[in-house]
């Protein structure tokens, strides 16, 4: 081999002395959050080209890969229309095109298109483009829309009006992208960020024709721990602003109809009381955790008394079923719950006569209420999906019962047959007891032999359920022979908010064993071995991974940590970081001993210590917002110097890209081809 091959990089070491609690850390590499350094950018380059070196022999593998996924793609494809306010809403892609094209039809199907948006032409000269929040005037004749061409999630809001198709000399920037159209058409409230930490804290006002400077704050969320939105109601009559954190949230409302009128507060905040609110005729219909409802519960009060001793139960609360949320129609009100880990859509006539459940067979599928904004209408839009059946979108008449498939998502190529793969739902027993479920799917054929490959997947964290989502790019694993398996652990909501309550704070570590004890079980069971097993997740999941591979590395061939949240104490001790304040009641308060202690006992980059890891694959972007580039950096520059074996070490550093990845529905593949080389590499299968 030529002497020209690059060595593993190793960043320069630059102790830092971090003391809280009279205790002393040392941070060799805290000098990699300097995001301007050239020294930063010249060892996020260097690390690039060692992955780039090292993962040469399978970039032909990875181009296979890529086609392979993208020709099971209808390239040119558009989603189920929606009817609203008048006209049809579609969003579609044009063969060989990246981005979506936004379009809309006046009152039927059959009408002239009208081009909202080209996003594949907005895109041209930026590596990085999204489009969001699009909201539509009440009179059809101005539309918002917001843009990042960063990807840290600042967007620019602009104004385009849909009669002449020019785009207004309004620029609103640093905002969430989304914005709210009052009754009077000319009004628009928007929610702004704090520049350096990047919470959304403000709610502004701003006229047509009018200077943006001029635009006036309506409300500014002092509590750091909150974060802020705005939106209409399904009815149209209030505009809403709600102030949420981890436990807690408030609502403002004002009729539409009125937008310069005060806000008022709906139910003053008290630490603990979680509630969301849906408007219909006279009422308000509120989701809410009060009177120690841990599953939630549904309650309803006068819209002219909305503060909570007001309040009465429409459906109470129930230990075993979360009560997820609601869409309310004319003649229906329409549940979403979960029993059992499971997903179910309740139909309750406002009658009170004949309630039912939508039958659902599998266990290890997804349904969903989706796009339903009419009120007088016996049409429910749900989806449904399961780790074997592609995603479909529905039309269920709730008098009739009957049910009209809209679209199936095409699996282009001919190969694809669900029937070719068994899905299965197994219980798992934690150390301490608790049964923790593992939905799975495999090609038939494959055998309990301890041979097979088998990436197992989670997230557990924030109350996000992992529902068994369908993937046509996952098939490319399958029909190699791998088992494709998620852990539904704690600190997700799966079984309840009592299985989130068990996986955060000072309980955080169950969410840890109970994937490593879900691990064990599998090879256990002989669906697979430490030799032929992996794991993957990202952002929190991504700690997940840098905690399984400090605590039980001889588990897992390989691991998969994307945009990982590895370096928890630093980063929970920095106000100006984005997101840190938000999240004290998700991971606790370090500048609290106990938070701490306790935090420091599981931060993946403080417990690197001298032994064997698995093979790591571990991405970022250098613009992230939610876990900053530097987490990942420093994780890797530690392993490098203290890790005892020889396996894999890789960083893959997105230098144009943030936390969701590159933008574009294909490129975005090909970071998912750059995975699954890595793991096919490590099983010696090489096509």
């Amino acid at each position: 081999m030529p002497n020209t091959l690059l060595k593993p990089p190793f960043a320069k070491i630059n102790p830092r002395t971090l003391e809280k609690h009279g205790h002393i850390r040392t941070d060799n590499y805290y000098w990699l959050n300097q995001r301007e350094n050239p020294e930063v950018i010249d060892y996020l380059n260097q690390e690039n080209a060692y992955y780039q070196q090292e993962t040469a022999h399978t970039i032909d593998f990875q181009k296979d890969l890529f086609e392979e996924m993208k020709a099971r793609i209808k390239e040119d494809d558009e989603s189920v229309p929606y009817f609203y306010n008048g006209y049809y809403y579609i969003t579609r892609f044009e063969k060989g095109k990246d981005y979506p094209i936004h379009s809309r039809k006046k009152e039927n199907l059959e009408a002239k298109e009208e081009i909202l948006f080209d996003c594949n032409e907005m895109a041209k000269g930026h590596s990085y483009f999204n489009l969001a929040g699009i909201s539509v005037s009440e009179d059809n004749t101005l539309v918002a829309f917001g843009i990042d061409t960063v990807s840290r999630r600042q967007y620019t809001i602009q104004i385009k009006n849909l009669l002449t198709g020019e785009i207004l000399p309004v620029k609103i920037e640093n905002t969430t992208g989304g914005a709210t159209w009052a009754s009077d058409n000319s009004t628009l409230f928007y929610s702004r960020k704090d520049e350096v930490t990047l919470r959304s804290d403000k709610i502004y006002k701003h006229k047509i024709g009018t200077a943006t400077k001029n635009d006036i704050l309506v409300y500014f969320e002092k509590d750091e721990t909150f974060d802020v939105s705005v939106y209409k109601s399904k009815s149209k009559k209030y505009i809403i602003i709600n102030s949420s954190s981890t436990l807690t949230t408030e609502y403002q409302t004002v009729l539409s109809a009125t937008p310069d009128v005060k806000f008022k507060v709906f139910q003053k905040r008290t630490r603990g009381l979680e509630y969301s609110m849906s408007h219909f005729d006279e009422h308000f219909y509120i989701v809410t955790n009060k009177d120690k409802a841990t599953n939630f519960k549904l309650m309803k009060t006068p819209e002219i008394a909305t503060s909570k001793e007001n309040w009465v139960d429409v459906i109470p609360h129930r230990e075993d079923v979360l009560l997820e949320d609601i869409d309310i129609f004319k003649d229906y009100l329409v549940v979403s719950e979960r029993f059992d880990g499971l997903n179910r859509i309740r139909i309750m006539p406002w009658s009170g006569k004949g309630e039912y459940y939508l039958p659902f067979e599998s266990e290890t599928y997804m349904a969903y209420t989706t796009t339903n904004l009419d009120f007088d209408t016996e049409i429910l839009r749900y989806g449904y999906q399961s780790l074997a059946t592609s995603a479909s979108v529905i039309d269920f008449n709730m008098k009739t019962k009957e049910k009209k498939i809209l679209k199936e998502q095409e699996v282009l190529g001919g190969k694809f047959n669900k029937n070719n793969y068994i899905e299965e739902r197994i219980w798992a027993t934690a150390k301490d007891g608790t049964k923790v479920p593992i939905s799975m799917i495999y090609r038939k054929g494959n055998t309990k032999n301890g041979k097979n490959p088998l990436l197992l997947y989670a997230y557990g964290s924030y109350g996000v359920t992992m529902d068994c989502h369908f993937s046509s790019v996952r098939l490319s694993l399958l029909d190699r022979g791998f088992i494709y398996a998620i852990a539904h652990i704690r600190g997700g909501e799966d079984l309840g908010r009592e299985w989130y309550e068990d996986g955060k704070l000072l309980k955080k570590k169950n969410t840890f064993t109970d994937f490593i004890d879900c691990s064990q079980f599998l090879i256990d069971q002989k669906y697979t071995s430490a030799n032929h097993l992996y794991a993957e997740g990202g952002s929190a999941g991504g700690l997940l991974m840098g905690a399984i591979v400090n605590m039980e590395p001889k588990l897992y061939n390989g691991v998969i940590a994307q945009v990982p949240f590895v370096d928890v104490v630093t980063t929970m001790l920095d106000e100006t970081i984005p997101l840190t304040t938000g999240e004290y009641d998700e991971w606790g308060n370090p500048n609290v001993k106990k938070y701490y202690n306790y935090m420091l006992s599981y931060s993946p980059y403080d417990n690197v210590v001298a032994q064997d890891y698995p093979n790591l694959y571990i991405s970022t972007g250098l613009h992230d917002s939610q876990v900053q580039y530097w987490e990942p950096a420093k994780w890797v520059a530690k392993l490098r110097v203290t890790k005892t074996n020889n396996n894999k070490l890789y960083l893959d550093t997105n230098m144009d890209a943030g936390h969701g990845g590159a933008s574009g529905r294909f490129e975005a593949i090909k970071e998912i081809a750059k995975e699954y080389s890595f793991l096919l590499d490590l099983e010696g299968i090489k096509n």
